[in-house]
């Protein structure tokens, strides 16, 4: 009997945490008028609250000219390493080129020339993608053991942070 009684409080338990799980998300805050307009704290937003791209360009270059000042920094490159670093920096700034999906181009296409699109830009990131790493390599080679330490610290905390999401080799 006493081991009926406990599978019996398991099996509340387990269904009291599958219907805690399965309520609904709450839902989201309203869109205010001004919010729309792009006049709250999100001003960066545009239609649909997307981030308009430009800002959004701009953002990230701060960004990631403020990582690779404090990187510069904390791997003390020298005069002699100094070419070397500027080119790993170029190599690591995103195309000027780069191809974006064009969402009303995108939604005239049929579908096998959709995936024949998804495709090729998938080529084209991975492209980009080894040719940063072939360039992080590169630099890698001209740091000292002491700086390779820091440079390997550096790059593992940047990819396991919670709101970092570079796209760095």
């Amino acid at each position: 009997m006493k081991h009926a009684h406990k599978h019996l409080i398991a099996a509340a338990l387990l269904a009291l945490g599958f219907a805690a799980t399965a309520q609904p998300a709450p839902a989201p805050a309203p869109v205010t008028p001004e919010a729309r307009a792009g006049g709250s704290h999100h001003g960066n937003m545009g239609h649909h609250g997307r981030m308009d791209p430009a800002k959004m360009q701009e953002r990230m270059q701060q960004h990631m000219a403020q990582r690779q000042a404090q990187l510069k920094q904390k791997l003390q490159i020298t005069p002699a390493q100094e070419s070397a670093w500027t080119a790993y920096v170029a190599a690591m700034q995103p195309p000027a080129n780069m191809q974006r999906i064009d969402r009303a181009e995108f939604a005239r296409l049929t579908t096998p020339e959709r995936i024949d699109r998804m495709r090729a830009l998938r080529a084209g990131h991975h492209a980009e993608m080894d040719k940063r790493g072939e360039a992080t390599k590169t630099f890698y080679a001209a740091l000292t053991a002491e700086q390779k330490k820091v440079f390997d610290a550096e790059n593992l905390r940047g990819r396991r942070g919670g709101h970092h999401r570079g796209h760095h080799a």
